[in-house]
């Protein structure tokens, strides 16, 4: 994970989020310190689900689900300065959670993904335009998201793109590639 990040962040990518679904708190803490003092203060970090300990490492923001803390909660948690982003997977959970404080709504999965064992349905790209129509809030589309399909993406309405299996297999490389056909 360490040494991905780092390629990661020497292809250009700026913004990580740290997920671990099966962690155990202590481990994921020291794992989160870990990555930000790899990583310094050129990456933002991001967490996934938990906001105690993105204030225990001192990340950047927070992302969470629709099984997660709510929204408010977890503000109270990070605090007013933190990033929270929240996961949204139909209409009526974006409109929901854009009255919320989140900073940013990410809407999916956009496309069939292999990284989720019970996936939400696929919005597809008129999925992401409909979110775009809802919210003025950055909106970040998930899942299945590839080399050949991320412009089609953002022209859809989505502001940024998050990715996994994409950048699994040669991270460096992979970023690279992202970058190119998103710059």
């Amino acid at each position: 994970m360490f040494a991905a990040a780092e390629e990661l962040a020497a292809a250009g990518v700026t913004l990580l989020q740290y997920r671990d679904k099966s962690g155990h708190a202590r481990r994921m803490l020291d794992d989160a310190r870990e990555l930000r003092v790899r990583l310094g203060p050129t990456v933002r970090l991001v967490i996934n689900d938990r906001a105690d300990l993105c204030v225990a490492a001192q990340y950047d923001g927070l992302h969470i689900g629709q099984d997660d803390l709510s929204p408010e909660s977890a503000r109270r948690i990070i605090g007013p300065d933190r990033w929270l982003g929240v996961s949204t997977h139909n209409p009526e959970q974006l409109a929901e959670a854009d009255k919320t404080s989140a900073d940013y709504l990410a809407i999916g999965p956009i496309f069939a993904t292999p990284s989720k064992a019970n996936p939400d349905p696929v919005v597809g790209l008129e999925g992401v335009r409909r979110a775009r129509e809802l919210t003025r809030k950055p909106l970040v589309a998930i899942g299945g998201i590839t080399r050949a399909n991320a412009r089609s993406v953002i022209e859809a309405g989505a502001d940024a793109v998050a990715v996994i299996s994409g950048l699994l297999r040669d991270p460096r490389k992979s970023a690279e590639e992202y970058l190119r056909v998103l710059g």
